[in-house]
C-alpha cells in the first residue's frame, strides 16, 4: 500500500517547500484559507496511515510540508502525553511552536538531504515564519484531536503513536 500524498496544489514555494494557505489564526506569511481543508487538516487525516513508512517518495513540494507536518505532529503527541487536561496541553504546544528550532540548511534540520536551504535574507525570514505559523496551528489542533471536550481526556488511540519515526526522523535533537 502507498503513502498518501498531498493534493492540494501549490502556487508559491519556500525554498523547495509549497507556501500553501492555511485557516489560521496566528500570524504569517501563508495565504488565509477558509472554507477547503488545509494542509494541516490533510496531514492530520493522514498521520495515522503515513507514521508507519519509513520510505516516502516525494510527489511535488506539497508533500515537503506534509512531512514537516508529520513530523511535528510527532512531536507534540510526545508532549501531549504528558499533559492532563486541554488547557495544560494547548500551553505546552504553544511554548513547542515558539521554542527555537532548526529550518532546512541549518546543521541541526533533520532533512537538508530533501530540503533546499532558503536563500539569505527574506526568503530564511519568510521560511521562519511559515514554519512557525506552521507549528502554531498543528500545535492548537493537535489539541483539539487528543483532547475530549467533554470529559477533557487524552485520546489513548492519538498518543498510542507518540513513540513512532516517520521515515525514521525525528524533529526534535538527539536527546530530547
Amino acid at each position: 500500500m502507498p503513502a498518501y500524498h498531498s493534493t492540494i496544489p501549490h502556487t508559491k514555494t519556500v525554498g523547495n517547500m509549497a507556501l500553501l494557505p492555511l485557516k489560521t489564526q496566528y500570524k504569517g506569511p501563508a495565504p488565509k484559507e477558509s472554507d477547503k481543508p488545509d494542509i494541516i487538516d490533510e496531514a492530520i487525516y493522514y498521520f495515522r496511515a503515513n507514521i508507519f513508512f519509513r520510505n516516502y517518495e516525494i510527489k511535488s513540494e506539497s508533500d515537503r510540508t506534509l512531512i514537516y507536518i508529520t513530523l511535528y505532529i510527532t512531536e507534540c503527541l510526545k508532549k501531549l502525553q504528558r499533559c492532563t487536561s486541554k488547557n495544560a496541553s494547548q500551553k505546552e504546544m504553544y511554548t513547542l511552536a515558539l521554542k527555537n528550532y532548526p529550518i532546512p540548511g541549518d546543521p541541526a534540520f533533520p532533512l537538508n538531504a530533501l530540503y533546499a536551504k532558503p536563500q539569505k535574507g527574506t526568503e530564511e525570514e519568510t521560511m521562519r515564519q511559515y514554519l512557525q505559523q506552521l507549528r502554531q496551528e498543528t500545535g492548537l489542533r493537535m489539541c483539539d484531536k487528543v483532547f475530549d471536550p467533554q470529559t477533557d481526556k487524552s485520546n489513548k488511540w492519538w498518543l498510542c503513536f507518540a513513540k513512532r519515526k516517520f521515515m525514521d526522523k525525528s524533529l526534535a535533537a538527539p536527546g530530547h
